[in-house]
């Protein structure tokens, strides 16, 4: 039986090109794993009797990792072709997973993050590419979209039932139980990017054109998003590895709870994608990505207001923060089509990679200066985050770049 004339439509529609489904069934699949346990390392390494120096280190790790794997993933991307750099990628998280799950001491998992964190970080200039050689420029937002929904589907869910693991079984085995289901599906995934996916007509560049080269060809228009990028994300990361803590020991709301608000977060994401993402491709990307950098600013902020708006309840008001952190993703996929508009088409993942590579390294040291302002104050914490996010959303208006034709 042959597929319907609304099946072509809608799968034109929403940019789902043959790569871009392999591609998004990967991501889901990893997704749902990860996202299992992700949330709750801190509250893994805490049960491991470590504190607050571990806890930031953990995060530290990981937001450098971030930064230096992605030029690196980017050049295997463009050199091994899209389809070997992705299974590669997934190989080596795997074995980070593996390391996670035999290592009961805090050494062990900052090891194993050193492998788990490949599929988050290397796979990204890759999966920009990805959509980028699949889909013309006026149909990118509504492909990143997609990508986005498909990524975040399994923080809805994951979330509240790794929460719901750790309550029931403890938060050392139910951690460690999350490994185990993350693993099978990680090795779904690495079986299904094997078979199903094509790199038609590859043809690797001669050589990567480097770190230094790659930056000083960037359009200026990439640069000044960039600067708008650094500050929204340095208010993400000073606060990232304490909301946990913030929220189940200062608050006292349960691991379940914070769970479910994950999950809270990443479906109201989920439910602006797609009509933003469409409304940026016939409108304009700018708008949409002033508005995602001020909410990035608000997320911090509104823990920073805690103490004055505590009347209305801990359940309530986790609630409303969480629906902002949601919020701060309205322009994630317009902001996404900006990268790889204004990156070109030649060597298109190395630049994504040297773009997230500068991002990375700058807001790398953020839950360092994070974890040192929350040891004077919470609140402080937070209110340094919201101020750097005003300054990067601030100078997106003023200066943020047009998306080229």
């Amino acid at each position: 039986m042959k597929p319907s004339v609304g099946f072509h439509r809608t799968r034109a529609f929403l940019g789902l090109e043959r790569n871009i489904l392999v591609l998004l069934a990967a991501v889901f699949l990893l997704g749902l794993g990860e996202e299992l346990w992700l949330s709750f390392v801190p509250k893994y390494l805490e049960a491991l009797g470590t504190g607050v120096f571990v806890w930031i280190s953990y995060r530290s790790l990981k937001d450098l990792l971030d930064a230096v794997y992605q030029y690196p993933g980017g050049v295997l991307a463009d050199r091994l072709g899209r389809r070997r750099a992705l299974v590669l990628f997934n190989l080596l998280a795997i074995v980070g997973y593996a390391i996670y799950l035999i290592g009961t001491q805090w050494s062990l998992i900052l090891l194993g993050t050193l492998f788990a964190a490949a599929w988050s970080s290397m796979s990204l200039p890759a999966t920009f590419a990805v959509i980028g050689d699949s889909l013309a420029r006026n149909r990118r937002s509504i492909g990143f979209s997609v990508q986005s929904i498909i990524k975040r589907v399994p923080i809805v869910m994951a979330p509240v039932l790794g929460g719901w693991l750790l309550q029931i079984y403890g938060v050392i085995d139910g951690f460690h139980l999350g490994l185990l289901i993350t693993i099978f599906l990680a090795c779904g995934a690495l079986v299904f990017q094997q078979i199903f996916y094509r790199d038609e007509l590859f043809e690797p560049p001669t050589a990567p054109s480097g770190i230094r080269a790659t930056f000083h060809g960037f359009h200026p228009g990439l640069k000044r998003l960039l600067l708008s990028d650094i500050l929204a994300r340095l208010a993400e990361g000073m606060p990232a590895a304490l909301i946990v803590i913030y929220a189940t020991t200062h608050l006292g709301a349960g691991l379940a709870l914070f769970g479910a608000l994950r999950g809270l977060q990443m479906l109201t994401a989920i439910i602006g994608y797609l009509p933003a993402g469409k409304l940026a491709d016939r409108w304009g990307q700018s708008p949409f990505i002033a508005l995602t950098f001020g909410f990035f600013a608000l997320f911090p902020l509104v823990f920073a207001l805690y103490p004055l708006l505590s009347d209305v309840g801990v359940s309530g008001f986790l609630a409303v923060a969480f629906v902002v952190a949601g919020l701060r993703e309205i322009g994630e996929p317009a902001r996404k089509a900006m990268i790889v508009d204004l990156a070109g088409e030649s060597r298109r993942a190395e630049a994504v990679g040297v773009y997230y590579l500068v991002r990375g390294l700058c807001v790398a040291p953020a839950p360092l200066l994070g974890g040192a302002m929350w040891t004077i104050s919470p609140q402080l914490a937070f209110g340094g985050a919201a101020g750097l996010g005003l300054l990067g959303a601030l100078w997106y208006i003023w200066r943020g770049p047009k998306a080229i034709s």
